[in-house]
């Protein structure tokens, strides 16, 4: 049976003590318990969420005078993605940005990136008519994989890597334009979600959202681009 797949996060990330530690460190109420502080982030998703939404967490993230930032990639994305995403934060669009969230901490790895899977051992595949082969010679449980690795691989270079697409089209004649790479995504995120595996891990919803609303969450993550720059 195919255990649950590292794509496969939705919920609040689990924070690390460099994470706890960061928050409460730039915490702007001085004297903040921070042993309780912690336990509360961990009982009551609620005030993660309120967290990840705050100003003076982007504010810390942002500071430039600071050398180095350490936290996890996931809440680094986590509060990045609210900026740039200024939807209603209704259940479904907590879990997608979760989702993505998770995702793009596990993008940071180029090995990653190219993979369906991490740890499978297969060779990279670095395009997407490669990924395509190899789902329709796929059986089911492995098809879920490729398809959604499809979906995730077109909106990650849809997202972040839009204007490098673009200057590739125009001064290179290469024949890939944005809107490929957008109806890629698009188009497997809705097959994914209609596979039976999307109920069983808790994905239906995140895939039909990013089927459904893919420009706004495209933008969302061109925007986000624009600010690590």
């Amino acid at each position: 049976m195919l255990h649950s797949p590292d794509f496969a996060q939705i919920g609040p990330p689990a924070l690390a003590h460099k994470d706890l530690l960061f928050l409460f460190e730039h915490f702007p109420t001085p004297g903040v318990d921070a042993v309780a502080a912690a336990q509360a982030v961990i009982e009551q998703p609620n005030t993660l969420e309120s967290l990840l939404e705050s100003s003076y967490v982007y504010e810390a993230m942002s500071d430039r005078s600071a050398l180095w930032i350490d936290i996890s990639p996931k809440l680094y994305f986590n509060v990045l993605l609210r900026r740039s995403l200024p939807g209603r934060r209704d259940g479904a669009e907590r879990r997608t940005i979760h989702y993505l969230a998770n995702l793009l901490g596990l993008f940071v790895s180029a090995d990653r990136l190219h993979q369906i899977q991490e740890g499978s051992g297969e060779a990279a595949y670095d395009y997407l008519v490669d990924l395509m082969h190899a789902a329709a010679a796929a059986d089911a449980e492995r098809r879920f994989l490729v398809i959604s690795h499809i979906g995730n691989y077109a909106l990650f270079l849809a997202g972040l890597c839009a204007p490098w697409i673009e200057h590739r089209y125009r001064y290179f004649k290469r024949p890939l334009t944005l809107d490929y790479y957008c109806s890629m995504s698009r188009t497997h995120f809705a097959s994914a979600a209609k596979h039976d595996l999307s109920e069983t891990f808790g994905l239906r919803t995140v895939f039909a959202q990013l089927a459904l609303r893919f420009d706004y969450y495209r933008g969302g993550l061109e925007r986000m681009s624009g600010q690590l720059h």
